[in-house]
């Protein structure tokens, strides 16, 4: 049997795992054959995931933290190694976004509020960083591993209104490529560091922006679908062959990337 794009066995941690993306990734990837570390802050949908996961054949275990609070990651990858003896891939799926953050389309950069500014800079990008740090250490002393961070269509291109998440967004690219080289040059070419980024699915954080109650677009989620060739959002499933490539063999060569998976909202031109 052709092992190159196993995921059998292999110990995945993924943060922000009880999200809409995060717990689709963490049922597929059990489903695969994978140990799933389930990291968030909401214990009862995590426990309500492991249980599904468990129903279906699958091994998964959830430990709450936040990503925010190195003890609290600390903690969690003390937690994984004590279950599962190694860690295999990081995938840092955590995020969101606030309103303060944002520019509503009448507004202006003078109604920003800094400290969501900050709090939004923190979640995703301080959010990703520590868990790396952290998850980075087990990996080195075993010599391999893989790192997938999540970017966004808003590292691209200035999107409106989204001006924190945009900033913070960018940042993760960035560090995605400092962190590929650091690794390699530093550690071993047996840890690889890359990050997807989606293009537009619908989640519990962006369903209002993007959709009416009745289903309907609004005037930007009719903005989104104009620019995506696809004419439709993506569906959260959707991710989960370019996240098994990152972290399977199959990848080995692969580092320092942005895989896009966009319905092709990132090429779009007139």
């Amino acid at each position: 049997m052709n092992e190159l794009f196993s995921v059998r066995d292999k110990v995945v941690v993924i943060t922000g795992g009880t999200g809409v993306l995060g717990s689709c990734i963490a049922s597929y990837l059990a489903a695969e054959g994978a140990k799933v570390a389930i990291l968030g802050r909401r214990q009862a949908e995590g426990d309500r995931l492991v249980a599904e996961i468990a129903d279906k054949g699958g091994e998964a275990v959830f430990v709450a933290t936040d990503v925010m609070d190195e003890a609290s990651v600390q903690k969690a990858c003390d937690t994984v190694i004590a279950r599962f003896s190694r860690v295999d891939a990081l995938l840092n799926a955590a995020g969101g976004n606030m309103p303060g953050a944002t520019i509503a389309p009448d507004g202006d950069i003078f109604d920003l509020k800094v400290e969501d500014f900050q709090k939004v800079l923190d979640l995703n990008l301080t959010g990703t960083v520590i868990p790396t740090r952290i998850f980075l250490r087990p990996m080195v002393e075993a010599g391999k591993g893989s790192i997938v961070n999540f970017s966004s269509m808003a590292a691209f291109r200035p999107l409106t209104r989204v001006l924190g998440y945009a900033a913070a967004k960018a940042g993760i690219s960035n560090f995605t490529a400092f962190m590929a080289n650091e690794v390699a040059a530093k550690f071993t070419s047996g840890i690889r560091v890359n990050a997807i980024a989606p293009g537009f699915f619908l989640t519990n954080q962006n369903r209002s922006l993007l959709t009416n109650p009745d289903g309907t677009l609004t005037s930007r989620g009719a903005d989104v679908i104009r620019q995506t060739p696809f004419k439709r959002f993506g569906r959260p499933e959707e991710l989960c062959g370019t996240i098994h490539y990152l972290i399977s063999d199959a990848s080995s060569f692969v580092t320092g990337t942005v895989a896009v998976v966009d319905g092709g909202f990132n090429v779009f031109a007139m």
